[in-house]
């Protein structure tokens, strides 16, 4: 068998596959299936400083080679992960990335301060999520704004921060740069693009928030384009995800550039996506030969 570990901002990972946030929620319901020490890792539900209800429904809806959705971060808030879902976490054998959120950059920092007296092993940021002081435009669509929340969050914790970038950008790689200036240890991407359907007899979009993130296989072209671009211009790991639904995949994102792999859509339609992609890549690895999964990181050659 390949030797599948991998390392992110110094942190150790038996194996590159990372359930996304928001498609796995804290692993207790997945434990049925699986044991949660054969994935590398969690990206936990996205949290806020305070209990979110979320978007009214509908707020999940499918398409063709993907879904969209607009769940709206539900989740019970930070206090509530730290008492109750994290001990539960703590206790098996991977690494915890405590996804986080917030409406404001201090409210980002907050959230963030609180964790940095846990032992949650990296904080990841979403700064797709929209910046009430600057008239509801996403923190991750300007590079101003997003160094600005990092550089809260960043002085805010000394854990391993990763800064998961918006797609719905001109120039991703500029958004990458800015972050890392700002302090990030690493970014992950990408996250959903923007989308909207209609219902053509009603006449309204499936959706109740109208429009919604569009993640899946679809998606994935999109996801390697911008992870091989981000990885040429930044020198802090990039770890991938968009559209994975296959080993093959989770590979192609590592050549591009990637050092770790979140599968998110993929677990709504095989709840034992994460597993079977870690094995998918290890046959592959198996039957070319190579001895690591590492060997492969930022191995493609353009033409």
């Amino acid at each position: 068998m390949a030797d599948m570990s991998v390392k992110v901002c110094g942190v150790d990972f038996k194996n590159p596959i990372i359930p996304a946030s928001g498609v796995f929620g804290y692993g207790r319901e997945y434990e049925e299936l699986f044991p949660l020490d054969k994935l590398g890792g969690i990206a936990t539900k996205g949290t806020t400083l305070h209990l979110r209800t979320g978007n009214p429904a509908p707020r999940i809806a499918e398409t063709p080679s993907g879904m969209l959705n607009s769940v709206g971060l539900q989740n019970p808030g930070i206090d509530h992960f730290i008492s109750t879902e994290l001990p539960y976490l703590l206790t098996k054998d991977l690494v915890i990335l405590a996804n986080i959120a917030g409406s404001t950059p201090d409210e980002c920092a907050e959230v963030a301060a609180k964790l940095d007296e846990t032992d949650v092993h990296m904080i990841e940021l979403n700064i797709s999520c929209p910046n009430v002081k600057q008239g509801g435009a996403a923190f991750g669509t300007s590079c101003e704004m997003a160094a600005e929340v990092t550089k809260r969050v960043r002085n805010a914790t000394k854990k391993p921060l990763v800064v998961k970038l918006s797609p719905n950008v001109t120039s991703i790689a500029d958004i990458a740069k800015s972050v890392e200036s700002a302090g990030a240890d690493a970014v992950s991407l990408i996250n959903t693009l923007l989308g909207m359907r209609i219902d053509v007899n009603s006449r309204r979009p499936v959706l109740r928030n109208n429009v919604g993130g569009m993640s899946g296989p679809a998606v994935f072209p999109i996801a390697v384009r911008m992870v091989w671009q981000v990885a040429n211009a930044v020198n802090i790991p990039v770890i991938g995800m968009g559209g994975v639904s296959t080993g093959r995949d989770a590979i192609e994102l590592m050549m591009a550039g990637a050092s770790a792999v979140q599968v998110g859509a993929a677990i709504f339609t095989d709840p034992y996506a994460p597993v079977r992609i870690a094995d998918e890549m290890n046959e592959w690895l198996d039957s070319k030969g190579i001895a690591s999964v590492r060997d492969i990181i930022g191995t493609v050659q353009p033409w």
